[in-house]
């Protein structure tokens, strides 16, 4: 059994009062999902979905190709808009400030073709001038995806965890309310999903929400403490991990995952 397989379910740190980015209360949720759905020439991609995450959760999508998961993602980052229902990060809708709205997120997306010749960091100083961050910030969030030591390395010469880990890491860069990742787990080997899923829940304890797509299960069961379950374009069934767990036992979210498909 791979070893993020037994690290129980990701409960969100309490959280402290006071204001969060934008001035939003801590206690308000930092996305906001109220029937949101998708349809493209009469030909419906997604049926209405809702949810919300506070800071420090972490909300997993599960579901096989086609299952919707990307349109969601999507329609959260603005790249698409829904046909129905309302999105919010932190109060604002992509139709109220497009800049204000896509500034509340960091997106790592599904696969990024990186300019090879350029070290890990070369590359993230670049992304940093372009949001008019420091090459300190630079420094610290390499710190924090553990590459500092190959800092110096050109992108070529890495594995596709730690390319993965420098696309999580430009995620972090201008320290998101919320961090938006596609299917992040995608080709990793079962270490690097040991540390995705140690780097999510360091994420959530520093106060990100985050919300990913994945198909590995035990990741979802390791890192989220809420899970979405999407077939065919419909959300299935959603709820905390932890009453899949008492439902079912361990591996219990693999459990309801076939419900859902026997259903």
């Amino acid at each position: 059994m791979p070893p993020y397989a037994c690290s129980g379910s990701w409960r969100r740190p309490e959280s402290q009062p006071g204001l969060g980015k934008g001035g939003v209360p801590v206690d308000e949720p930092v996305l906001r999902i109220e029937g949101a759905g998708k349809t493209i020439k009469g030909q419906t991609i997604l049926r209405p979905v809702s949810l919300s995450l506070q800071r420090g959760d972490v909300y997993a999508l599960c579901g096989g190709n086609g299952a919707g998961k990307s349109t969601l993602l999507r329609m959260v980052m603005g790249i698409l808009q829904p046909t129905a229902g309302r999105i919010e990060v932190n109060g604002l809708s992509w139709k109220d400030n497009r800049r204000s709205y896509a500034e509340q997120m960091g997106y790592m997306p599904d696969d990024y073709s990186f300019a090879r010749g350029l070290t890990a960091w070369e590359t993230l100083s670049f992304w940093a001038s372009l949001r008019g961050l420091s090459r300190g910030r630079t420094a610290e969030v390499l710190e924090e995806v553990g590459l500092t030591g190959v800092r110096n390395k050109q992108v070529a010469s890495f594995s596709k965890g730690m390319r993965q880990r420098l696309l999580f890491a430009q995620a972090l860069l201008s320290r998101p309310s919320l961090l938006v990742l596609d299917e992040p787990t995608n080709g990793l080997d079962p270490y690097w999903m040991d540390a995705f899923v140690e780097l999510v829940k360091r994420a959530a304890e520093d106060g990100h929400a985050v919300i990913y797509s994945t198909h590995q299960l035990p990741v979802a069961e390791a890192s989220a403490n809420y899970v979405l379950f999407l077939q065919e374009g419909s959300a299935v069934k959603q709820g905390a991990v932890s009453s899949f767990l008492e439902e079912y036992g361990p591996g219990g979210l693999h459990a309801a995952f076939s419900d859902t498909r026997r259903g």
